[in-house]
């Protein structure tokens, strides 16, 4: 593979360790509870930091088979915590029985940014990136 694919995956890695340290940054230091819905989030972006440095600096042929099932599961959980959130999805049908409601609000920026939100796009943002960097593996065989 040429270095062409190193732009893509050193930019997932960017957007995984920005939501990475946004994530600690909210929970540790602002002392934001964390949700099951944000555990679940959280459990499928960390690993991403790993694997997107190692696909960038070493073994770019396969990043995408081992992020991908991480990027997609994440961005599926994402948005079914935004449908939730934004009371799309009752609040019966929330996992977060105990503890933190999966619809509690700490942040709203413009109006409509939430950390829910915030994860949607690092995830949609991750997603796209990754399917650029699929294609672009594709058309350089």
């Amino acid at each position: 593979m040429k270095m062409t694919s190193f732009p893509l995956l050193f930019s997932c890695w960017i957007i995984a360790a920005i939501a990475t340290l946004g994530s600690l940054f909210f929970s540790q230091i602002m002392e934001f509870t964390p949700c099951a819905l944000c555990w679940y989030q959280r459990i499928a972006m960390y690993p991403l930091v790993i694997i997107f440095l190692i696909g960038a600096l070493k073994a770019p042929e396969s990043t995408f088979i081992f992020s991908a099932p991480f990027v997609f599961i994440g961005w599926f959980i994402a948005l079914y915590h935004n449908l939730l959130h934004y009371e799309v999805i009752p609040e019966s049908a929330s996992p977060c029985l105990e503890g933190v409601s999966c619809s509690t609000v700490y942040i709203e920026w413009l109006g409509f940014i939430t950390i829910p939100m915030l994860s949607l796009f690092a995830f949609t943002l991750i997603g796209l990136l990754l399917v650029s960097f699929k294609r672009m593996a594709r058309n350089e065989k």
